[in-house]
């Protein structure tokens, strides 16, 4: 897992060429000219999902995780809280190959606070419950973009 600020997401070239890939698109790109749905950035090794939903209460919320992509999520508005937890504490509930999506279920170990200009880099490794409310219920718009790992 990676938290930081979009001002130093250059900080982290060289961890891997497809998130090099994504990480060049958003310095050199404004998220708001991402149209909803899927937005291609190189084929399906780097794409970005551009949508919006609303925050709820932390126990309606559902653990995920991926076993081929990382996730960098970035809140374009609104704020949510989301929470992170190590694989091996979770127990997998359901794994869709298809679209790489694990279901999984287990604590919270770490909740992290999601606004505009935060970056939240997620690794397989990492299941990650997000939509949680912070003040109650509210709005947000949020890209998120699937770098391959593996």
């Amino acid at each position: 897992m990676i938290y930081t600020e979009m001002k130093y997401l250059e900080n982290y070239f060289g961890i891997g060429r497809h998130l090099d890939t994504a990480i060049q698109y958003l310095k050199s790109h404004s998220l708001e000219e991402l149209k909803a749905g899927r937005n291609d950035v190189d084929g399906e090794d780097v794409f970005i999902n551009r949508f919006g939903y609303e925050t709820m209460a932390e126990e309606k919320a559902a653990f995920e995780a991926h076993e081929f992509y990382a996730d960098i999520h970035l809140v374009l508005s609104g704020k949510e809280m989301i929470g992170v937890t190590d694989m091996d504490l979770m127990t997998v509930t359901a794994i869709d190959k298809v679209t790489d999506s694990v279901d999984c279920d287990g604590p919270v170990e770490n909740r992290l606070c999601m606004a505009p200009g935060k970056v939240l880099i997620v690794l397989p490794e990492d299941a990650h419950k997000v939509k949680i409310a912070l003040d109650g219920p509210e709005r947000v718009e949020k890209a998120v973009v699937k770098v391959r790992m593996k």
